[in-house]
């Protein structure tokens, strides 16, 4: 895909990119699709994954408690639990605002952990990446942010979101579903957004703008971007998603580059068809 050369253009030291379909076909890469890159909050997306998975297994229940008083792992999972950003802190009631929350993930892992008795890097390892063969990614510290990946391993993940083998299409239908509609909040990096509409550990564009997708992104785009300068998304009207790891942070560079790339892949797919 000729758009994907796009990255070439973008101010980073190294970025890797890839576009794959529904059907798992992938339709192009561009850059060292084999380095790996830290994730930073892209971690979110996949340790939301293992999560379900504990859920399918019935080690976990998505409306038990978890986190804070008052909390469920589906508040955690949809940043409703009332922790703070980066504390385990509880700054609002679970269930009133959408407050993006590193410590709610945090609070998964733990939870996961106990309900599993197997450390939630290695539940993630077996649950998740082991059976999609991604055996470049490894998260040794925190859920929320701390997993290093590559290209290649991500576009197995985005082809698993679009036709899931590891959980029931159900189960990933409900996470690509607003938990709490309507909620305002702050994206990240965007500013406060009215209606800030997330799933189940994964953000949802629906009408927010500005935002990191594209202007021609479908309202039913999901996916995750991180501070280190990465992104996936997966927009099911397109039928594809992509995958885009830099070696540089997130700041204005990515909120110029990123919509106008996410477009012109977006017009490739669609001219062919």
């Amino acid at each position: 895909m000729q758009s994907l050369a796009m990255i070439d253009n973008w101010p980073v030291p190294a970025a890797a990119a890839a576009v794959v379909r529904a059907d798992g076909t992938v339709s192009g890469s561009y850059g060292p699709a084999s380095r790996r890159f830290p994730l930073a909050s892209v971690t979110k997306p996949l340790a939301a994954y293992a999560v379900l998975v504990a859920y399918e297994e019935g080690a976990v229940e998505l409306d038990e408690p978890a986190g804070p008083e008052g909390s469920t792992v589906r508040h955690l999972l949809a940043h409703t639990s009332g922790l703070a950003y980066d504390e385990h802190r509880v700054t609002a009631p679970p269930g009133t605002r959408r407050l993006y929350s590193n410590a709610g993930f945090e609070a998964l892992g733990d939870h996961v952990t106990k309900a599993t008795d197997i450390p939630f890097g290695e539940y993630l390892r077996q649950a998740v990446l082991e059976p999609l063969g991604m055996t470049s990614t490894t998260m040794g510290g925190s859920p929320a942010r701390d997993g290093v990946s590559t290209v290649d391993d991500l576009v197995a993940f985005a082809a698993e979101l679009q036709a899931p083998r590891l959980l029931d299409p159900r189960t990933v239908l409900e996470a690509m579903t607003v938990v709490h509609p309507g909620l305002a909040g702050i994206l990240p990096g965007y500013g406060h957004q009215k209606s800030n509409d997330w799933g189940l550990g994964f953000e949802i564009r629906d009408s927010k703008s500005p935002h990191w997708t594209g202007g021609s992104s479908s309202p039913r785009t999901f996916g995750h971007f991180g501070q280190s300068g990465t992104f996936l998304w997966v927009d099911p009207d397109a039928g594809a998603a992509c995958v885009a790891l830099t070696d540089r942070d997130f700041g204005p560079w990515a909120v110029e580059a990123w919509p106008p790339f996410t477009d012109a892949v977006l017009t490739e797919l669609r001219a062919a068809g």
